[in-house]
């Protein structure tokens, strides 16, 4: 049952923070509307959450956009707890994921090795 808890609060953690970037409510001019949430990891106690944002964008573009990002998890928090309904919201903690890259260089290299 706890399972269940902790990837409902990933998912709802994720599209509230999709949410807000999407709507412009987070007002720091480094945060990037083409980044991606690709993971949101909560701990078993609720009490921290890791989110993971890559994007398709320049890679100093995505790493100001997690400083943003890490800059405002105050009022990230806020708007998350409204959401949860549960007794602790997670502490937000961003980084930056650039594990797309990673598969776009795999898949290059594959289709060398198979040509």
């Amino acid at each position: 049952m706890a399972e269940f808890r902790l990837r409902r609060a990933e998912k709802i953690i994720k599209e509230e923070i999709s949410m807000l970037i999407l709507h412009d409510k987070i007002k720091d001019p480094r945060i990037n509307k083409l980044v991606h949430i690709s993971n949101v990891k909560v701990s078993q106690d609720m009490g921290h959450a890791r989110i993971a944002i890559s994007g398709f964008c320049k890679k100093k573009d995505i790493l100001k956009t997690v400083e943003g990002l890490n800059s405002a998890a105050g009022f990230i928090q806020g708007a998350i707890g409204k959401k949860l309904k549960t007794r602790l919201t997670p502490k937000l903690n961003f980084y930056f994921d650039d594990s797309i890259k990673e598969g776009f260089e795999i898949n290059k290299l594959i289709e060398e090795t198979l040509s």
